[in-house]
């Protein structure tokens, strides 16, 4: 079992053991579960220890995300939720002492169909009216911008040039160490290995290094947050599916204004990755599991689609491959707040793009479980609730 320091997010052991009682124990060190943290904190919650079973924070479903953040998306409480996310990411490091690469180069949307036509340009009339600048641009002007690839086929393209990347890892860092010095405890190597409920309340959570008495608990473990509401007696819809990316050698012939691009019918993507490109591809047969091993066979399929679309990969080296889990939702919304057992909350169910809403989502938990609701956003219509009552929202961006 390792706490963290607060010396610039290394890890010293500590072998003392956890505290037998807490107020707070938040499952899941990624960026929902340190910007919990950090909001809980600084509302003068104290008592609040965060578990991570894993060596370091951050390097779960958040440390393996390609770090895209993003204003398109095709309803409105996901287009809130990042008018409320990507602003924090702008003066992120002065409040927070923490660099986070904040590389705006803009999200360019390719199209092929003409059924995404139709949708694409209804997103971005919603988008219009939640003052998102979003832009509308033709085939010609596409292929006037990007002459070095192969886009023959694309009809149209959406573009906002105030979206882009952040560093993962400086953002949950950021959290992670804020938390600490507002009296957080931060573990690692810890395993949940059990929910107590007693009366239908949270009483404690056991792990591999002991139990912790605690009132609330809060599920905000990502892929794994299903297996987490199992402990609890709370059966949770939320499906581990791999997805894959890989990073290359320098391309000079890459320009540093060169999008965030996805050829949306082929969820297929590229941003900038220092000197080089990094470059993913959804698997749409993919088998949900917990498997995080690269798959040589798509690796194959991806870069067959990607040098098609961007001939000059063809010479390009790899650099590195990664393979990591969406938690995905039966309407690719996330699932905030309470549940039926009382004190047992969620923040899990991205569907691929949490990462980008960690800075809200953390503020919104700690007014749900402070407050008894949320007051900076309505999440109402987010809850665990829906998927039993019908009141699902789908999102067509998701890639």
């Amino acid at each position: 079992m390792n706490i963290v320091s607060l010396d610039k997010g290394k890890y010293t052991e500590d072998w003392m053991k956890l505290p037998k009682a807490a107020d707070f124990v938040i499952v899941g060190g990624g960026v929902m579960g340190a910007s919990i943290a950090y909001h809980l904190a600084e509302r003068g919650a104290r008592d609040i220890v965060l578990l991570e079973k894993e060596t370091f924070f951050g390097t779960g479903a958040t440390g393996r995300c390609a770090g895209g953040v993003r204003y398109q998306f095709a309803t409105e409480i996901n287009i809130r939720l990042s008018l409320e996310s990507l602003p924090v990411f702008e003066c992120f490091e002065e409040k927070f002492n923490q660099a986070i690469d904040y590389q705006r180069y803009g999200y360019l949307f390719l199209l092929t169909r003409e059924s995404d036509i139709t949708t694409f340009k209804h997103n971005i009339a919603l988008q219009h009216r939640l003052s998102v600048a979003t832009e509308w641009l033709g085939g010609d002007e596409i292929r006037r911008q990007l002459p070095f690839m192969c886009l023959d086929d694309v009809l149209a393209g959406t573009y906002n040039g105030n979206e882009g990347t952040v560093d993962p890892n400086g953002v949950v860092m950021g959290y992670i160490n804020a938390a600490q010095r507002l009296g957080t405890l931060a573990y690692t190597d810890v395993t949940v290995t059990g929910i107590d409920v007693a009366n239908g309340k949270v009483t404690s959570v056991e792990t591999d290094h002991g139990t912790i008495s605690t009132p609330i608990v809060v599920n905000a473990a990502g892929p794994w947050a299903a297996i987490i509401g199992q402990m609890a007696g709370v059966p949770i819809p939320i499906t581990p599916v791999r997805r894959q990316w890989l990073t290359t050698t320098p391309l000079p012939e890459i320009s540093t204004d060169f999008p965030f691009l996805i050829d949306f019918s082929n969820s297929l993507y590229f941003h900038r990755e220092g000197q080089g490109l990094l470059t993913g591809m959804s698997n749409p047969d993919q088998e949900p599991g917990f498997d995080q091993n690269v798959d040589p066979e798509w690796e194959l399929t991806h870069m067959e689609a990607a040098a098609a679309r961007l001939p000059i990969l063809e010479k390009a080296g790899l650099v590195s491959r990664v393979a990591g889990l969406y938690e995905v939702t039966p309407d690719a919304h996330p699932i905030y707040g309470k549940t039926p057992v009382d004190g047992f909350y969620i923040c899990s169910g991205f569907s691929g793009h949490g990462f980008m809403h960690g800075p809200i989502s953390g503020k919104l938990l700690a007014e749900i479980i402070l407050d008894g609701k949320a007051s900076s956003l309505d999440v109402n219509m987010l809850d665990l609730a829906r998927f039993e009552e019908g009141r699902l929202i789908h999102e067509y961006n998701v890639v």
